[in-house]
């Protein structure tokens, strides 16, 4: 039986229960929302020969980037499978059972391509949108995210109940390529209309990032707390972007009692939670502040992740907990890991040699004091960093590695190149970073002339 679902999709659902459960599934995934798993498993329950279930299930199991998740995501295949073949299913079904395939094969691009086909035939089909969105920004491709986006933007008219969630989607890729004005206009435009979209908040929060202006973000986020105070873990990633608000504004402190109080205040090892800790962290240091024993136990949930391999962007930030507890042998089996995955073949394999080793050649340079091979290593690897995913913001602290590495080895003309570079990709706005780093470079040149 076919129903039509909250994107007005074809969905073959047999009873009202199970669409209703769907549906929950589809905002659950729009809004980052907790219960997003609790529909989805009541779901297969009643409708045990839900292929595109079974679909959702493994595709979300990769997006976790964990590698002990692989094998429940290639059950969920055999399973799709399984019940494709014994019941009628819609186009838009079997795309995403053959995404899951490509992505499992390691051609996450071609999944990519899959859900863009879906799209072309139903642009109205909001959570299809998403899962491009998601995978697209996991492989750091912000204008293909964009141009997906406005592909199907004119199909989400003000009577389509996701229409929010959708310009929250838009906001981001506007703030990934550098449209700031417009990023935070759509954004908040969302927000009217999807008042718990925690992405499209987070958006804007990034725009204020970018931007320099720390006190519109916090109150953007202090404003707004429907908008992520009920979604999953993303909600520590909407406190740490009001940490790095409060490091704008200089308030170090403040920074590290929400790390304390928020950021870490369940100890778990999603990558994307270890990154927000990772980098804060990292943040701080750089800014000349003792964090104390905080990096023990990321290290601990980052060493147990040394041989995990799924994506470049978690790595280096196991990485930068490795380098903080001081975890030498981790650390070398790190290397000799990158150096086996960078010889496969696979787009995994291509982002690990480059620029996954120079990376990590110049992050473990940078912890041991070899300034000039990490400034040499890092700025090798940096015109392909956003390839390894993430956002603007989150690669901010390999930036501000390289820059500190090109200060500290006296490399004065390459890191100011890097520096207005930087200021470039801000829409030419000096945060309190910057504003700091040239002030030394411009003093360390002045010593050096005299």
């Amino acid at each position: 039986m076919t129903q039509t679902d909250i994107c007005h999709c074809p969905v073959t659902l047999s009873s009202s229960s199970a669409l209703e459960d769907w549906n929950g599934v589809v905002l659950g995934v729009l809004s980052h929302g907790r219960e997003t798993p609790n529909h989805l498993g009541r779901l297969m329950e009643a409708e045990p020969d839900f292929a595109m279930g079974y679909a959702a299930r493994g595709l979300f199991c990769l997006m976790t980037g964990r590698a002990e998740v692989i094998p429940a995501a290639r059950t969920a295949l055999q399973e799709a499978r399984r019940s494709a073949s014994a019941n009628r299913i819609t186009t838009r079904e079997q795309g995403w059972i053959t995404a899951l395939a490509h992505w499992l094969d390691g051609a996450p691009t071609a999944a990519v391509e899959v859900i863009e086909q879906i799209l072309r035939a139903l642009p109205h089909d909001t959570v299809s949108a998403k899962l491009s969105h998601g995978i697209r920004f996991m492989l750091g491709d912000s204008q293909g995210m964009r141009a997906s986006v406005e592909r199907v933007l004119p199909a989400h008219g003000t009577d389509h109940a996701c229409r929010g969630y959708l310009l929250g989607c838009h906001a981001f890729t506007l703030e990934e390529t550098g449209e700031y004005t417009l990023a935070e206009k759509a954004g908040r435009e969302g927000l009217t209309l999807a008042a718990d979209d925690a992405w499209g908040l987070h958006a804007v929060a990034h725009v204020y990032d970018m931007t320099a202006q720390p006190d519109n973000g916090i109150a953007l986020i202090d404003q707004n707390t429907a908008a992520w105070q009920g979604s999953n873990n993303f909600r520590y990633h909407v406190w740490w972007h009001k940490a790095l608000l409060h490091m704008e504004r200089g308030e170090l402190d403040i920074a590290l009692g929400l790390y304390d109080a928020q950021i870490r205040a369940d100890k778990t090892d999603d990558y994307r939670d270890i990154s927000n800790a990772t980098s804060l962290l990292m943040r701080l240091e750089l800014e000349g502040m003792d964090v104390g024993l905080r990096w023990e136990e990321l290290a601990d949930f980052s060493e147990a992740r040394v041989e995990d391999g799924c994506l470049v962007f978690a790595d280096l930030h196991y990485l930068l907990a490795l380098v903080g507890a001081e975890r030498g042998d981790a650390r070398e089996k790190m290397k000799a890991r990158f150096a086996r995955d960078a010889a496969k073949s696979g787009e995994m394999a291509v982002r690990v040699d480059a620029p996954g080793m120079a990376a990590l050649a110049g992050l473990n340079a940078f912890s041991e004091g070899r300034y000039d091979a990490a400034f040499l290593n890092l700025a090798a690897a940096r015109p392909l960093m956003s390839t390894i995913g993430g956002s603007r913001a989150q690669r901010d602290v390999f930036e501000r590695i390289i820059i500190d590495s090109g200060l500290r080895a006296g490399r004065y003309d390459a890191t100011a190149a890097i520096l207005r570079d930087r200021l470039a990709q801000r829409g030419g706005t000096i945060d309190r970073f910057a504003a700091t780093r040239f002030y030394k470079l411009n003093t360390a040149r002045g010593i050096a002339a005299q």
